[in-house]
């Protein structure tokens, strides 16, 4: 019997989270639509949930009694986890107002930042590492916004492969920008003193796309602390945004995605509707024939995902990419003795078709691997700040041990 959690809507704030044990593999019909206001956190979408399956909802204050008498005339353990999120959020959210006005040279790598903090970062390292570094960007959001990237690597004539790196494809996955962040800082600080770290970057590239979905980011510090999707607007429904994880051409709109708008799986009206998507589809197919590896940072979950994640299959070179995998999450693992567990996406999360991992793939990046940070649902998107740190230190030698792997054994 697995373990379930339920947790309810964005709108209001005050509202439970709960930890439930499914018994029938059927989700409450309290809990199943949209209109009802229900925000599933873990799985995607209600058909990915069976009995097993970890589930957390987070539930309206005014729908928690109605979902508390339903588990317990059910039968059904349950676990409150956050009794009051709205009391998480305001604390989370009553942070130095000094913070966005200092000076970039003290800039803090333990806290989140705002869409427009990062990008001032971005545009810091560019002019005081420009032996390392070159911003660009590779087109604008639905909203107007710049798609900056940071390429990362010493400059060489000669022939170097590259890594492709994105976090925050979902808005609300906060951890991600934070480990793109580091990740860089690590390099330019350790470049010198770490002989693992300039032979990764005298010899590869690193593509680096700190915020994928820069509206939906910006939305998440706004508005709405959980919205997960981009910030399109559908001509027939008063509903926004399309998940930027369901909207590429693989396999579009199958199992794991939703062809409802409102839905926080919606796949879009059509592949790569969403300018974000495409800009970057893109770049990977302008620059395929270098690019050797794709990483995508998501989170929640402690997971090492790697292709097929619309399907149940193996991929050919699945013994170099599982290798790659098994040595990352023990080295991961050395940091802090956090477990992940590592495998196919589709048997080791769920099925869902139209990732960026499988487009990667299947558009001749052979070396695809997706990240489900801390953690496995104690937090869930509302991962405190002392645990960046952690986070993002065992992630990094997760990272330098793919890279190094895919440099020595995977040509």
């Amino acid at each position: 019997m697995g373990q379930n959690e339920y947790r309810g809507k964005r709108e209001p704030y005050n509202c439970n989270i709960l930890y439930q044990q499914i018994q029938d593999g059927v989700m409450p019909a309290a809990c199943r639509t949209a209109e009802q206001g229900v925000d599933l956190w873990q799985p995607g979408g209600v058909s990915q949930i069976s009995q097993g399956t970890v589930t957390d909802v987070h539930v309206p204050h005014n729908g928690s009694r109605a979902l508390l008498t339903f588990l317990q005339e059910a039968n059904i353990q349950y676990k409150i986890l956050i009794e009051d999120l709205q009391k998480v959020l305001e604390k989370g959210s009553s942070l130095p107002a000094w913070r966005s006005r200092r000076s970039l040279s003290g800039y803090n790598y333990e806290v989140y930042h705002s869409l427009e903090e990062i990008q001032n970062w971005m545009h810091h390292l560019n002019k005081t590492h420009s032996g390392l570094i070159h911003m660009f960007s590779i087109g604008k959001s639905y909203e107007g916004r710049s798609l900056y990237v940071l390429k990362l690597g010493r400059r060489s004539r000669a022939y170097k492969r590259a890594v492709w790196m994105d976090c925050g494809i979902h808005a609300r996955e906060w951890i991600g920008p934070a480990f793109c962040q580091w990740f860089v800082k690590e390099a330019l600080l350790t470049y010198r003193s770490d002989p693992t770290m300039r032979k990764t970057l005298n010899h590869l590239y690193f593509y680096i796309m700190p915020v994928f979905n820069v509206d939906g980011y910006h939305f998440s510090w706004t508005n709405d602390r959980f919205w997960r999707k981009t910030r399109s607007r559908n001509s027939r429904f008063h509903c926004r945004g399309v998940d930027a994880n369901r909207n590429w051409r693989v396999k579009w709109c199958d199992e794991g995605a939703s062809m409802h708008p409102c839905d926080d799986t919606y796949c879009g009206p059509f592949p790569e509707s969403e300018p974000e998507v495409k800009a970057v589809a893109n770049f990977l197919r302008k620059h395929r024939k270098h690019i050797t590896a794709y990483l995508s940072f998501h989170a929640y979950a402690q997971m090492l995902l790697y292709p097929y994640s619309y399907k149940y299959a193996t991929i050919p070179n699945f013994s170099c990419v599982e290798s790659a995998a098994y040595k990352a999450v023990n080295a991961l693992r050395s940091v802090h003795g956090v477990q992940y567990r590592y495998g196919p996406a589709s048997s080791t999360l769920y099925v869902s078709s139209g990732s960026s991992m499988d487009w990667a793939y299947k558009n001749g990046i052979p070396y695809t691997f997706a990240f489900e940070l801390r953690d496995t649902g104690h937090f869930g998107f509302l991962l405190p700040e002392t645990l960046i740190k952690p986070t993002c230190t065992e992630t990094m030698l997760a990272v330098k041990n793919i890279t190094m792997h895919l440099l020595k054994k995977c040509p």
